[in-house]
């Protein structure tokens, strides 16, 4: 068995990490993924963990004398499980391969979390895939383990080269939206002093026309007041 493992900090929050998981694929730069589909998805009942499953198609160029070991096809299949907890904020994805599994078995743990030392900024990734080969001769699966290590390296490398791109693409789409939002935010506020001042000119100018009316009123009581006075002495 041959153990790969690899560690990696993105400078981008755990929560954008978590979202952009969902678009990794497909990207220009990790082309051997060609295909992938949900199979199940299951929030629990506290709306906190969410469990996915997913089927992974796989598309690279393998040497002759591996095609001929596992059947001459450079079409793999993978079966991925991830666990999106929002308690914990970890997103953990468990994967390992359906074809070939009777001569090469790989198990692979990827882990996102916050940094520990910039949790609001920046994300650990943590990876790491147990790989195993099976064949009647040890000289065989040594080649076939160190094939397997060479290989899974590259496409890590790949992974992470893609995935850097697709996050760029949605940190500018995210920034997009919230210029957006933020001019909304502003027009509002805009809208809302104008409001206030043109409710403060109303409420002035009928505050005005209520004192001419209330001083009116006072003339036309007192002349009212005069006038049947002075019919009551002609009387």
């Amino acid at each position: 068995m041959r153990l790969f493992q690899n560690q990696h900090v993105f400078d981008y929050s755990w929560d954008c990490i978590t979202a952009a998981n969902w678009k990794k694929y497909p990207n220009e730069v990790s082309t051997h993924v060609v295909a992938v589909d949900v199979l199940r998805r299951e929030l629990d009942t506290t709306g906190k963990i969410l469990t996915s499953e997913r089927l992974i198609t796989c598309k690279q160029s393998v040497p002759q004398w591996v095609m001929m070991l596992v059947g001459g096809s450079n079409i793999s299949y993978v079966r991925e499980v991830s666990v999106v907890d929002l308690n914990e904020k970890s997103l953990v994805l468990r994967s390992y391969n359906l074809t070939g599994s009777n001569l090469l078995k790989v198990y692979e743990t990827v882990k996102y979390t916050p940094h520990p030392n910039d949790p609001e900024n920046r994300t650990l990734f943590e990876q790491e895939a147990q790989i195993t080969a099976y064949a009647t001769f040890t000289k065989v699966c040594n080649k076939i383990e160190e094939w397997s290590v060479n290989r899974f390296h590259e496409n890590a490398e790949k992974g992470k080269q893609g995935f850097d791109s697709v996050l760029v693409i949605l940190d500018e789409s995210w920034k997009q939206t919230d210029r957006i939002v933020d001019g909304l935010v502003e027009k509002v506020d805009e809208t809302v002093v104008d409001l206030k001042k043109t409710t403060d000119i109303f409420l002035k100018e009928t505050e005005i026309k209520s004192s001419k009316l209330a001083t009116y009123y006072g003339y036309f009581s007192d002349a009212f007041k005069r006038s049947n006075d002075m019919n009551s002495d002609g009387n």
